[in-house]
């Protein structure tokens, strides 16, 4: 039997039943998961040793021959704008109200994954399908409830490499990833489905093929366990890690009849650069701000991704316009609009099928892009092949160019430690500097740190970042007195090792 922690309202979502059914899950897939993640690190050690990622010789026949995924249903065929954001009940009104086609209920990146929020979260979703969710606030009184035609429900489950503590299987906690999804889908699923939906999901994180068969098989597990027929479930794959954009068709293909296309996760792409080829000295990255998707490793991601989805009949979603709307600074938000729109109008013109916003503010710019640019539902009918010029793996690995300074080291420490304050209140999704934070942008200010420590970067200023230089820029930033953000941040920082993920050693200190 599977240990929880109960709280009020909880044994309407910890029922019995659907720990059953997580409890079976983690039977049929758990020790498969710590395997793929054990893959993980050897191919890791590989890439430490100077192994290049590449697109592998033993899928070569996936990626050659013809084939497709499964048709789109009716519902997704128009995706042109989706909104993301945390699974907190008066951000899901918000955001299945506000006009976007699709809402990405996130459990994982912009959630602090505290019990109450990962529980709260499930119970929320459960009555946003059943459309009796509401909330007040209590300090203002403003009402607020579901609208007509609410934007379409997708869901993110956390990474495989994810526990959930608080929920134990012969005293260990199980897959993080298994919770969300199997709660979720336990409750959820035949509701959907009654109501002429389905239950949508993103999958993040995914670094070998092989972990979206994985994922298939969960699908097929799950569909059978209710006795729901093959395909119902979809899920788009968010094509965010270094080793994916070499095995975007192979993704495709193990997903096949539940795929609902691929995503360009582009921050967390960026935070998986770094993290992928941080042993070499020529991969050194330079400041955040930067590193644009106009650079050209980015450039070529993301066409090669439109390329192979359309190529398979997927949809190939743009990435997020992390920006938010600035109020009281009529010239900046102006400056700010135009960053979103120049950069909806290069992914709607190469071919996207539709984009990102964090804010619901963003969502009338990006729908008027692409309505201008995009009259039919989506683009997969453009076959396009590789832009007329094959992309290849130098593409891919193409160091971005810039230069690394005092500043931008500056900003990193100051984002990188806000972030990870808020995350440890139990907040996962935070407005810094007029942009929209979450656990991917604060990946890439903490792990690029490190590797300007660990390769000895020499800044603008001619300052060398030395582990004693680094030091004083931290406390100089973040002041002498200790706090646990503060400690978990500079440990992580100047770590011998880069640490995989912030949320799995700062998970430790949340309850």
């Amino acid at each position: 039997m599977l240990e929880v922690k109960q709280r009020e309202r909880y044994e309407d979502i910890l029922t019995e039943g659907a720990l059953s059914f997580i409890e079976d899950m983690c039977h049929l897939f758990g020790e498969r998961i710590d395997v793929l993640l054990e893959k993980r690190h050897q191919i890791q050690k590989r890439f430490d040793a100077g192994m290049k990622p590449d697109f592998l010789p033993l899928s070569r026949d996936i990626r050659e021959s013809d084939w497709t995924i499964a048709p789109t249903p009716i519902e997704l065929a128009d995706r042109r704008v989706e909104i993301t954001g945390p699974v907190d009940r008066k951000m899901i009104i918000n955001a299945l109200n506000s006009g976007a086609k699709v809402f990405m209920a996130d459990l994982e990146d912009s959630n602090s994954p505290t019990w109450d929020n990962c529980v709260q979260g499930q119970i929320n979703l459960y009555d946003a399908i059943r459309k009796t969710i509401d909330y007040t606030n209590p300090s203002t009184g403003k009402h607020y409830a579901l609208k007509e035609d609410p934007a379409i429900l997708f869901v993110r489950p956390r990474g495989l490499h994810l526990k959930e503590k608080n929920v134990l299987r012969n005293g260990k906690a199980i897959a993080a990833s298994l919770f969300d999804f199997g709660i979720y889908f336990f409750h959820n699923a035949r509701r959907l489905v009654e109501d002429g939906s389905a239950p949508y999901f993103y999958l993040p994180k995914l670094e070998h093929y092989a972990e979206a068969k994985l994922w298939d098989d969960i699908f097929q597990h799950s569909e059978n366990y209710l006795g729901l027929d093959h395909g119902t479930i979809k899920a788009t794959v968010l094509i965010e890690t270094l080793p994916a954009v070499f095995q975007m068709n192979e993704i495709l293909h193990a997903l096949k009849d539940h795929s609902a296309g691929l995503n360009c996760g582009r921050w967390d792409y960026i935070f998986s650069f770094i993290k992928t080829l941080r042993n070499d000295p020529q991969a050194i990255m330079p400041d955040r701000d930067q590193v644009t998707m106009t650079q050209h490793f980015m450039r070529s991601y993301t066409q090669l991704l439109v390329s192979t989805c359309h190529r398979r009949g997927a949809h190939a979603m743009g990435g997020m316009a992390a920006q938010i709307p600035i109020k009281n600074d009529a010239a900046a938000n102006k400056c700010a609009l135009a960053k979103v729109y120049d950069d909806k109008l290069r992914e709607v013109l190469d071919g996207h099928d539709g984009t990102w916003v964090a804010h619901p503010g963003l969502i009338p710019l990006a729908l008027e892009v692409f309505d201008a640019h995009m009259k039919t539902s989506n683009q997969i009918h453009k076959q396009i092949e590789n832009f007329n010029v094959p992309i290849s793996h130098r593409d891919l690995l193409c160091v971005p160019k810039g230069t690394c300074t005092e500043s931008g080291l500056r900003q990193n420490i100051r984002v990188g430690f806000k972030y990870l304050q808020a995350w440890l209140g139990g907040n996962g999704c935070v407005p810094l500097n007029n942009l929209m934070e979450d656990a991917a942008t604060a990946e890439i200010s903490r792990t690029q740190v490190w590797q300007w420590r660990k390769h000895g970067v020499r800044l603008d200023n001619g300052k060398k970042v030395t582990s004693s230089y680094l030091r004083w820029v931290l406390n100089d930033e973040l002041g002498e007195e200790i706090s646990l953000a503060k400690s978990i941040f500079t440990d992580l920082c100047l770590a011998e090792d880069l640490h995989d993920f912030l949320t799995v050693d700062a998970y430790k200190e949340i309850a």
